[in-house]
C-alpha cells in the first residue's frame, strides 16, 4: 500500500472512474452509491457552489448509515456561460449538448465532500477544456455509441470522448470524475492518510 489510514473509508459514488482514481491511493474503501436524486442548479447559485452542494448531498446520504466512517462524496459538472449541462438522458440530447460545446471552452468542476465525526471538509476543482470543431457526422457518431449517457456534458474524456477535445487546462482526472491529487493533498493535510512508514 502507498498510504495508510486508521479510517474506514466508503466512497459515495457508483462511479467506476471514480473508483479507479480512489484505488491509485492504495486504500481499502468500500463503495455505497448514494442514490439521491440531483437537484437543478438554482437561478443565481454559482456552478462551484452547485458542484459541492450536490456533492454534500451524497455525502451526507451515506454518512446517516455509517457515522463512524469517512464517506467521500463528489460530483462533477460541466458549465460554459453559467449554464450547466448534466448527463444526457438520450441521444438526441448529447447530440445537442456536443453541438453547444462545440468549439468552444468550457468549466469541468468537480465538488468534493469529505464527511466524518463532528468535521466536514469540502473542496473544488475546476479543469478548462476547449472541444475541436466538431462536424455533424462526428456528433452522430460518437452519441449512437451510448457513451455520453452516464457522463456530465454527454462526454469522457477518458473514452472515444477524448477525441473531441482540442485542448485541456488543468487537472486531468478532475474531467474523468475526481481530482485525486488534490484529495490526497486535502487527505494529508487532515492527518486522514500517510505515506506508508511515516512517523505518527
Amino acid at each position: 500500500m502507498f498510504f495508510e489510514s486508521n479510517e474506514t473509508i466508503i466512497l459515495a459514488s457508483a462511479s467506476p472512474r471514480r473508483k479507479e482514481l480512489l484505488s491509485s491511493l492504495g486504500l481499502p474503501f468500500i463503495v455505497h452509491a448514494s442514490d439521491v436524486e440531483e437537484r437543478p442548479i438554482e437561478n443565481g447559485e454559482l456552478p462551484e457552489t452547485y458542484a459541492q452542494s450536490l456533492s454534500s448531498i451524497k455525502a451526507s446520504a451515506i454518512y446517516e448509515d455509517h457515522p463512524g466512517a469517512l464517506i467521500i462524496g463528489a460530483d462533477t459538472i460541466v458549465t460554459i456561460n453559467g449554464k450547466v449541462f448534466p448527463k444526457p438522458k438520450t441521444a438526441s440530447q448529447a447530440v445537442k449538448f456536443l453541438q453547444e460545446l462545440s468549439g468552444q471552452t468550457h468549466s469541468v468542476i468537480t465538488g468534493v465532500t469529505l464527511l466524518r465525526e463532528g468535521a466536514c471538509t469540502q473542496f473544488t476543482s475546476t479543469t478548462e477544456v476547449t472541444f475541436q470543431n466538431l462536424d455533424q457526422s462526428l456528433i452522430e457518431a460518437y452519441a449512437a455509441t451510448g457513451d455520453p449517457l452516464d457522463k456530465a456534458g454527454g462526454y469522457g474524456i477518458q473514452t472515444a470522448g477524448g477525441l473531441l477535445v482540442a485542448e485541456i487546462s488543468g487537472d486531468y482526472n478532475n474531467v474523468v470524475g475526481l481530482p485525486i491529487a488534490e484529495l490526497a493533498h486535502v487527505l494529508r493535510k487532515e492527518s486522514l492518510i500517510w505515506v506508508k512508514g511515516d512517523k505518527r
